[in-house]
């Protein structure tokens, strides 16, 4: 490995804890950085899998601080940036604490980066910033369009990034997954919304557009997809798609997670779960042609196949009464 003590920004959340762990039992030496909070939580960090347990330090600050940042960077070779604000809606409703978070916060990353000599810096962005596909399968030369606040300041942390590499020379690599699912997802994400409500007994769920259609890439290939990234020397100064080249739609999503779980359902289109008109992506289909002959990644869970089995070790996770009770499948979680 080119390098063994990494930080990991926002290891606290969904993707961050499982990539954590990954790293962890691949033999790097992990520092995982977690927000600040008065009931010391570590998050999805306190519930991690026996197996990485007690075997990386944990470092508690806020991304949009500085002084927090470098402190907690100091010792590392690489970061991996995943800390962040990612629902949507909510930032409808609070969208300057976007840009302090997902801005200024990466600004603080690649500055602290810069005056520290980090060898590696690998940010996250999302698939967001394409917008509504004008070409399928989306590359990375996808024109960028912010059909939400939250795509914008995406958009924004992503060429701040890159800007450092451009101006600076700071090795950054920007990673960009489509839409990652599996264990601890955020109940504000339509996977969980669907599986949750169903295994509490409604069999008329409540969801927004069903028309939309995206490429869901199951966690332990967005997991693979930053330990590749992190490891290839080649990805530095590139933006790198990790999908499936496979779309579904949210309404025919919903039937195969019923059908999964053995249940029938009908679908009830709730209005406050509905984006303004000009701010939903119809579309989104991943290329990943790039990152396989570049990285040498490919997805494990690809296609229909994929998407199903992906979706059983979801729903067993989902389903398994003490992670159900973590969730308020009877509230529209923004």
């Amino acid at each position: 490995m080119a390098f063994k003590r990494v930080l990991v920004t926002g290891a606290d959340g969904f993707i961050g804890s499982h990539l954590t762990e990954a790293l962890v039992k691949a033999g790097y030496d992990v520092r995982a950085f977690v927000q600040y909070n008065s009931f010391n939580s570590w998050g999805w960090l306190d519930h991690c899998d026996p197996d990485a347990r007690g075997k990386f330090e944990v470092v508690a600050g806020d991304v949009r601080d500085y002084q927090s940042v470098a402190q907690a960077m100091k010792g590392c070779e690489a970061v991996l940036h995943l800390a962040a604000l990612i629902a949507i809606p909510y930032s409808y409703t609070a969208p300057s604490s976007y840009i302090d978070t997902n801005v200024k916060g990466t600004l603080n990353i690649v500055q602290a980066a810069r005056d520290l000599g980090i060898s590696k810096v690998v940010h996250t962005s999302t698939s967001e910033v394409y917008g509504s596909a004008k070409v399928v399968p989306i590359t990375e030369e996808h024109p960028l369009r912010a059909q939400s606040p939250y795509a914008a300041s995406k958009i924004g942390a992503d060429h701040l990034a890159l800007s450092y590499h451009l101006s600076f020379g700071t090795p950054v690599a920007v990673l960009r997954p489509f839409n990652t699912y599996g264990p601890r997802q955020s109940a504000r994400a339509v996977i969980p919304t669907i599986i949750s409500q169903v295994a509490r007994g409604a069999r008329s769920i409540k969801l927004g557009a069903l028309k939309p259609t995206r490429d869901f890439l199951f966690i332990e290939d967005t997991v693979s997809g930053f330990m590749a990234a992190l490891e290839c020397e080649g990805a530095i100064g590139q933006v790198t798609n990790i999908g499936t080249g496979f779309e579904i739609s949210i309404g025919d999503l919903a039937g195969l997670i019923a059908g999964e779980m053995g249940k029938t359902i009908a679908i009830e289109t709730e209005a406050q779960r509905v984006r303004p008109d000009d701010s939903e992506v119809e579309r989104l289909l991943a290329s990943f042609d790039k990152a396989r002959a570049l990285m040498g990644w490919n997805p494990t869970y690809q296609g229909l196949d994929g998407l199903k089995r992906g979706m059983r070790a979801t729903t067993a996770w989902f389903t398994a009464p003490e992670n159900l009770a973590r969730y308020k499948s009877e509230l529209y979680n923004v």
